[in-house]
C-alpha cells in the first residue's frame, strides 16, 4: 500500500454511487479537484451534520471547481435514503466490501463503552486536479469541518 501523505497521488478508486453509476477518481483528473470523504454511517447525528455541512457550502465548491465525494460502507439504497432526506447534492459512494475505506487506512478498530469494533474513521482527502493529495485530515471534528476544507481548497 502506497502511504498516504500530501504530495502523493491518490490511491485510484472505483465505486458506485446511490444510482449504481460507477464513479472513478480518474473521471475527474485533470478537470476538478476532489474532496473524497469517509464517514461512518447514513442518518447518523455527525455524519448528517457534516453532509449538511458540504451541502450547505456547494456553491463555494463549484466556484472553486471542485466535486465532493462522500464514501460510506453503506449500500445504495441507504446513500438514495439519505441524498434525498438531506437534499445532498454530490455524490455518496457505497464501499460495501470497505476495500476503499482500507487503502485509505480508514477501517480502523474504534471503542464506545468498552468494546471494541471495526468501523470507519472519519477523515477527509483533498485531491487536487491532477490526482495528488494537497490535504489530509485524518480524524475529522464535524463541526467547522466544510470551512477547514475550503480554507484549504482556496490555497491551491
Amino acid at each position: 500500500m502506497t502511504e498516504l501523505k500530501v504530495g502523493r497521488k491518490a490511491p485510484a478508486l472505483t465505486l458506485v454511487n446511490a444510482k449504481g453509476k460507477k464513479i472513478k477518481l480518474s473521471d475527474f483528473r485533470g478537470k476538478k479537484n476532489v474532496v473524497l470523504y469517509f464517514y461512518p454511517k447514513d442518518n447518523t447525528p455527525g455524519c448528517t451534520k457534516q453532509a449538511e455541512a458540504f451541502r450547505d457550502d456547494i456553491d463555494q465548491y463549484k466556484k472553486a471547481k471542485t466535486v465532493i465525494l462522500g464514501v460510506s460502507p453503506d449500500n445504495e439504497a441507504s446513500h438514495q435514503k439519505f441524498t434525498d432526506k438531506f437534499d445532498l447534492p454530490f455524490e455518496l459512494l457505497c464501499d460495501v466490501d470497505k476495500k476503499v475505506c482500507e487503502k485509505y487506512g480508514v477501517w480502523v478498530e474504534k471503542s464506545m463503552y468498552g468494546r471494541k469494533y471495526m468501523g470507519v474513521q472519519r477523515a477527509t482527502f483533498l485531491i487536487d486536479k491532477e490526482g495528488t493529495m494537497t490535504a489530509i485530515w485524518p480524524k475529522v471534528k464535524v463541526k467547522e469541518h466544510s470551512h477547514e476544507v475550503l480554507e484549504a481548497l482556496s490555497e491551491l
